[in-house]
C-alpha cells in the first residue's frame, strides 16, 4: 500500500525552519549594523538569539552567505516601497509614498514590531559570486525607484541621477531618523517629503553655479614622492569601491607602486588608515565649509558654494571624499568620534540654512532635516558616475546638487 506523505507535519517542520531563519537574519542585521560585517561573527550572532554556532551554520554555511542573505532581504523591502509607491498616483504622491514607506519600516523595526534590516555600509565587501547577486538585486531596486520619476520632463542622465539621489536620500534617512521618537517618524518623513519635492529655495530661478572655491592643494603628492595623502586617497577609492575588505595593505601599495614596508612607514595598521581618510574628508568639508563663509555674505550662497565645492570634490582629481559606509571597519570609539565629527559639520550647514531662511531665500522648513539632505547628497556623489552613464564631470553639481535645492521634480 502506498503511504500518503504527512503533510501536516511537513508544513509544520517548513515554518519551524523559516521562523528560525528569519530569528538569525535578524539578529545577524542588528550584529552588522552595529559591529560591520568584519567585526561580527557567528558566535556574535548565534549567541544573541541563544543559538549555538552550529546552529547557524546549518542555515548559512559562510559568514559571506548569511550577509548576502541580509542585504537580499533589505534590498527586496526597498523594491516592494518602490513598486506601492508607483501605484500611488502622480510622481509628487509616489515620492512622499516611498519616503514615509520607508520611515513606516524604520518605525515598526524601533518599536521592536519588525525584524531589523541590515544597513548598506558593507556591502562592497562582499566577495564574488554572492557580490554579484547582491548587487544585480540592488540594481533592480534602483530600476524600480527611477521608476517614480516622469519621463516626459527629464532625460536619461536627468532620471539617472534623480533615482539615485532618490535612493541614496531614503537610505540616508536610518542615520538621522532615530533622534525622534517611532511615533514621530511619519512627521519626519512628512518634512523630508516636503525638502526632496519642494527644494529649499524660495523661488524657483535662485540656483546658480559659482566659482569654485580655491582650496590649497599644497600638500599634494609629487610623481616621484607620494605623501601620506596619496595613501589616503588611493585607500579612500578603494574603500568607496571595494568596501573595507578591498582597501588591502597590497593593492593600496602596488597602486602607489611602492612597498608595504612603505605603507607600514606611514602607519601601523588599516584601521589606522581608514581612520585618518576620515580626518581628510573631514578636514576637506571644514575647509570648503570656511572658505564658503569667508568668500559669500549671504547663508544662500554659503550654501550652494560648500555644496557644489564638495560636489566637484569627489568626482575631481583630489576626490572622492571616503563614504559613510566605511566607518564599521573602525573600532567603536574611533567610529563614534566620526559620527560626532560628521554631525558637527551637518550642523554648519543647517547654520546657513537658517540664515538663509533668515534673509528670505529659503523656505520656512526643518532645518535640521534640510541639512542632513544636503550631508547625505554630498555622501552619494561619489558614486554618481556608476548611475550616469558617460557622466561629464562638470554637469555633476547641475545634474545632482540643483534638484535638492530646486526640487527633485524641477
Amino acid at each position: 500500500m502506498k503511504l500518503k506523505p504527512n503533510t501536516k507535519g511537513d508544513v509544520t517542520r517548513t515554518r519551524k525552519f523559516v521562523a528560525k531563519q528569519d530569528a538569525i537574519l535578524d539578529a545577524a542585521a542588528r550584529q552588522f549594523n552595529r559591529l560591520g560585517l568584519k567585526g561580527a561573527t557567528f558566535t556574535d550572532i548565534a549567541g544573541s538569539v541563544g543559538l549555538l554556532t552550529n546552529s547557524v551554520t546549518y542555515y548559512y554555511h559562510r559568514k559571506d552567505d548569511l550577509a548576502a542573505a541580509c542585504l537580499i532581504k533589505a534590498i527586496g523591502s526597498g523594491h516592494a516601497l518602490a513598486d506601492a509607491a508607483l501605484d500611488a498616483g502622480d510622481p509628487e504622491a509616489r515620492i512622499r509614498h516611498l519616503i514615509h514607506g520607508h520611515a513606516d519600516v524604520l518605525a515598526g523595526i524601533a518599536r521592536g514590531q519588525r525584524d531589523a534590516l541590515v544597513n548598506f555600509n558593507d556591502i562592497r565587501a562582499l566577495k564574488a559570486p554572492e557580490a554579484d547577486r547582491v548587487f544585480a538585486a540592488y540594481t533592480e531596486m534602483f530600476r524600480s525607484v527611477r521608476k517614480l520619476l516622469p519621463k516626459d520632463i527629464l532625460g536619461p542622465q536627468e532620471r539617472n541621477a534623480r533615482a539615485h539621489l532618490l535612493v541614496s536620500l531614503t537610505n540616508w534617512m536610518r542615520r538621522w531618523i532615530s533622534r525622534y521618537e517611532p511615533d514621530d517618524y511619519a512627521y519626519a518623513a512628512a518634512r523630508m517629503s516636503d525638502i526632496v519635492i519642494n527644494g529649499l529655495a524660495r523661488r524657483r530661478g535662485q540656483w546658480k553655479e559659482l566659482a569654485g572655491l580655491e582650496i590649497d592643494w599644497s600638500q599634494s603628492d609629487s610623481a616621484d614622492t607620494p605623501t601620506p595623502d596619496a595613501f589616503l586617497r588611493a585607500a579612500t577609492m578603494l574603500a568607496n569601491d571595494e568596501g573595507y575588505r578591498g582597501a588591502s595593505v597590497d593593492r593600496i601599495a602596488r597602486r602607489l607602486n611602492l612597498t608595504k614596508g612603505s605603507f607600514y612607514h606611514h602607519y601601523d595598521s588599516k584601521e589606522e588608515l581608514v581612520a585618518s581618510c576620515f580626518e581628510r574628508t573631514f578636514d576637506i568639508i571644514r575647509r570648503t565649509q570656511t572658505l564658503a563663509r569667508q568668500r559669500h555674505d549671504s547663508g544662500w550662497a554659503r550654501l550652494m558654494a560648500a555644496a557644489q565645492a564638495q560636489v566637484r570634490i569627489q568626482l575631481s582629481d583630489h576626490g572622492p571624499l571616503i563614504r559613510t559606509s566605511a566607518w564599521n571597519a573602525l573600532p567603536e570609539p574611533i567610529r563614534e568620534n566620526c559620527r560626532q565629527a560628521l554631525d558637527r559639520l551637518t550642523e554648519q550647514l543647517g547654520v546657513f540654512v537658517v540664515e538663509a531662511m533668515l534673509n528670505g531665500d529659503v523656505r520656512l522648513l526643518d532645518t535640521s532635516i534640510a541639512a542632513e539632505q544636503v550631508t547625505g547628497m554630498i555622501n552619494a556623489a561619489s558614486e554618481l558616475d556608476r548611475w550616469v552613464p558617460a557622466l561629464a564631470r562638470d554637469r555633476a553639481v547641475d545634474l545632482f546638487a540643483r534638484p535638492l535645492f530646486e526640487g527633485i521634480l524641477s
